[in-house]
């Protein structure tokens, strides 16, 4: 088990379940609509894409010969409404300062207020590099944005904030009232359906309670001139502030045994943030082509957990102590044990590829290095950790603990 490869490609060209089930679904563009709940509004979707036939088509058909891309040069007033907590935040941070880059004028709208203890962490502990590069932060209340900004307006504005619609519509409404040509809405991956068939790609089914859900179709029926849906997963780089990776580096420092449930070969999907910001930074400059999308945010590879354990330890230049576990047998919720769902759960970029002609350069061995530099220079090597459940599981197991 453990000679097995420990990191998957998943190319759109050869997956099975793309070429068996796609007639179900519309292309890309159109894969909200894909959900029976949100059928009234699919007219709506087909009149803003571009792409020859009828509506109903195969991925192979929505291929770059089909339509072409063409990155707008005009430089815009961006306006990203940021989280003030969890992984999400750093997506933000680092699209500001991609689209800082190439010339447009960006604002930071954080939710909360400045002076908070959050705003003492990454990301938010480097908005002065945001400031340095010529964008603008500001904090607030996320329903009432007109104030927050000053009464500025925008041609585009992202909601990486909101999980469901009372936290949304305040934003949206606001957005098109004042103008806004296009919104964007970071919604999660988490809202698929759990299915046998994977890796999970757009037009699969979601959990029709789920807030983002809700979201999605409500921006869908505002006739921005362009609207998009960007679903992450799992997701690593500078300045992120959600354990992912720090939980093995926790365990593989102090020379503690990694507690993996099951068998340790669940796949998962991880990507660097550089991805999911290059991903919406060309949704901002291709408008028409991004419009009336889903995309699944995230790298097109996946990684097991016994992968990850020693892709972690190659980082840290040590070797892992690996040992599987049972849960239910140890007397342990793996939510709280274990920072993954204890389950395959992975999906596939296949819309951003093949609409905006995005590219992943995440490199897991290379960007876990990265981490482990900045876990080094903050001292979390150092730092006094509690591992009560890992005990009780590895007491579970008779495993001794040698530090």
């Amino acid at each position: 088990m453990a000679a097995a490869s420990t990191l998957f490609s998943v190319p759109s060209s050869s997956c099975a379940r793309g070429r068996r089930r796609v007639s179900q679904f519309r292309s890309p563009s159109l894969s909200v609509s894909s959900l029976s709940s949100f059928s009234s509004s699919s007219s709506s979707f087909v009149s803003s894409f571009s792409v020859p036939g009828p509506a109903f088509s195969s991925f192979s058909d929505v291929s770059s010969s089909s339509f072409s891309v063409f990155a707008s040069s005009e430089k815009k007033k961006v306006l990203i409404v940021n989280t003030n907590s969890g992984g999400h935040a750093v997506i933000g941070f680092y699209l500001a300062k991609e689209l800082l880059g190439s010339g447009h004028e960006v604002t930071v709208l954080t939710v909360g207020e400045e002076n908070s203890d959050k705003m003492k962490k990454p990301p938010f502990s480097r908005f002065s590099e945001l400031v340095t590069a010529g964008g603008r932060t500001v904090w607030g209340d996320a329903s009432d944005v007109g104030k927050a900004v000053g009464g500025a307006t925008f041609d585009v504005v992202l909601d990486n904030n909101g999980k469901d619609l009372d936290t949304v519509r305040p934003v949206a409404d606001w957005a098109k009232n004042s103008g806004a040509e296009q919104f964007l809405f970071v919604s999660s991956a988490g809202i698929y359906k759990t299915s046998d068939e994977l890796p999970h790609v757009e037009g699969d089914p979601v959990k029709a309670d789920a807030g983002h859900v809700a979201v999605e179709k409500y921006i869908s029926g505002l006739s921005f001139g362009s609207w998009a849906a960007f679903r992450p997963q799992y997701m690593i780089g500078s300045g992120n502030n959600k354990d992912c990776e720090e939980w093995f580096f926790d365990r593989i420092v102090r020379d503690r045994p990694v507690p993996l449930p099951g068998s340790g070969m669940q796949l998962t999907n991880i990507s660097h943030v550089r991805d999911l910001s290059s991903m919406l930074a060309l949704a901002v400059e291709s408008p028409a082509a991004a419009n009336g999308n889903i995309f699944n945010c995230v790298s097109d590879r996946a990684v097991t957990f016994i992968g990850l354990a020693k892709l972690c330890a190659q980082a840290a230049g040590r070797e892992p102590r690996i040992v599987f576990y049972d849960p239910k047998a140890a007397g342990v919720d793996a939510k709280k044990a274990f920072p993954f769902r204890n389950m395959h759960f992975y999906s596939e970029p296949r819309a951003a590829k093949e609409v905006l002609g995005w590219t992943s350069t995440t490199d897991l061995p290379e960007d876990l290095k990265e981490r482990f530099s900045e876990y080094i220079s903050i001292g979390r090597d150092k730092k006094e950790i509690k591992f009560d459940l890992d005990d009780k599981i590895l007491e579970s197991l008779k495993v001794a603990v040698t530090a």
